[in-house]
């Protein structure tokens, strides 16, 4: 990932966790895809930013570029690719809020700072004809920095946030292969549900850990160097595969995501530290989830 064009940041709201989406298309210069997922009483309270605007769902709406950019693929089909990636991952981050995400398929994988005129953030993908399996796997990584926040002032942790978004990828892969075998998005692509899993499996099988290392023991050998290659993929990967058994055990813990980056440290903060901030600053109900997270590297978080 690119370390000086980076990701953009967006006010969040609340949503339910719940499955299903709501699907709109609404024709223009480009098309819309907006899959919003109903507030519940039940979600912790909204950040005071978007509360007091009276944001009542989370909503992912995706503006796709022009046909003939995606390099003989159905402009239609792939938001259907993305509209999976979105349905597999929303419905946990009920903190997600109304976001817009403007894709193109080349010039990435990266999401921008910088952003559209009218705010979407605006994310580039490396991909093009139907090759779904890397439209998800991108995409999902993408959309996690998009849950995420990112905030670009802080350089020391950001491995962290590079490892929960390819953690991201595996995921949606995974789901979205177990969705497209009984309700795939057109009756035919039924069987595409085989390459998705097996590109998922292969991500899993390049970031294993040897057999009998934890997820800490790697964290204690490795905590040093991870800030000084804070976008190495391979590193990314072992984390994630990692972690991924305890997301798939609890997603409820992908819910915490929007508040990863709420603090604004004034200088560098270690791990700890860094997870301590994202306790502090989550609703109440999300502080079991990231003590959880904190305890896979061995990492206590004190008051």
């Amino acid at each position: 990932m690119d370390d000086i064009t980076r990701r953009g940041c967006f006010r969040s709201s609340v949503g339910a966790v719940v499955m299903g989406a709501a699907l709109v298309i609404v024709l223009g210069t480009s098309r819309h895809d907006r899959r919003t997922h109903a507030a519940d009483p039940d979600v912790p309270a909204r950040p005071p930013d978007v509360a007091a605007a009276g944001a009542v769902t989370s909503t992912v709406e995706l503006r796709l570029a022009d046909e003939g950019e995606w390099e003989g693929a159905v402009a239609a089909d792939v938001r259907a690719v993305l509209g999976s990636v979105v349905d597999a991952l929303l419905p946990h981050v009920p903190g997600a809020g109304v976001v817009v995400i403007e894709v193109r398929p080349r010039g990435g994988p990266i999401s921008l700072f910088d952003r559209a005129e009218d705010g979407a953030v605006r994310v580039h993908l490396n991909t093009g004809g139907t090759y779904w399996s890397q439209y998800a796997y991108q995409f999902g990584h993408e959309l996690g920095h998009v849950f995420c926040r990112f905030d670009r002032d802080d350089t020391g942790n950001r491995w962290f946030e590079e490892a929960l978004c390819e953690l991201a990828s595996i995921y949606v892969l995974r789901r979205m292969a177990d969705a497209w075998r009984e309700t795939p998005p057109y009756p035919n692509w039924r069987d595409y549900a085989t390459s998705l899993a097996d590109y998922a499996a292969r991500l899993i099988d390049e970031g294993r850990l040897p057999e009998g290392m934890a997820l800490a023991d790697w964290y204690a050998r490795h905590c040093d160097v991870l800030p000084t290659v804070p976008t190495d993929r391979e590193n990314a990967r072992i984390v994630a595969v990692a972690l991924l058994p305890l997301f798939e055990d609890e997603p409820g813990l992908w819910a915490a995501l929007p508040w990863l980056n709420a603090a604004t440290p004034s200088q560098p903060r270690t791990f700890r530290e860094h997870l301590g901030d994202w306790r502090r600053h989550a609703p109440p109900a999300h502080a079991t989830s990231i003590e959880t997270i904190a305890a896979a590297f061995g990492v206590e978080l004190t008051d």
